[in-house]
């Protein structure tokens, strides 16, 4: 069972990054980027993966999971967001002046 808290701080930060990387280790007592434990951190990406709102790739002993449609729709429900809120991996980036290399 995951604390209220825990996963308003582990999907608040599925829902910023648009992505979670948690290694396969289940007795880490903290997961790197938020402060929760890592098996909490994985457990909720395997319910949320059961209901498709995550897609997950294995690799190298990491899990990384990435958040879909379905899923920033449901996050953005649970923590009250408006919908202009958009992950990290869905913002545009701000359009830079194209400069020639060199170029001085």
């Amino acid at each position: 069972l995951v604390p209220k808290q825990n996963r308003r701080l582990i999907y608040s930060e599925l829902f910023k990054e648009g992505v979670m990387v948690a290694k396969k280790d289940f007795n880490l007592p903290k997961h790197p980027s938020i402060n929760v434990p890592n098996l909490q951190v994985i457990k909720l990406m395997q319910s949320l993966k059961s209901r498709n709102y995550v897609t997950e790739q294995f690799n190298w002993q990491y899990y990384y999971y990435y958040v879909t449609d379905e899923g920033i729709e449901y996050l953005r429900e649970y923590l009250g967001l408006p919908a202009e809120i958009v992950p990290n991996t869905l913002a545009r980036q701000a359009a830079r002046p194209m400069t020639r290399p060199g170029a001085g």
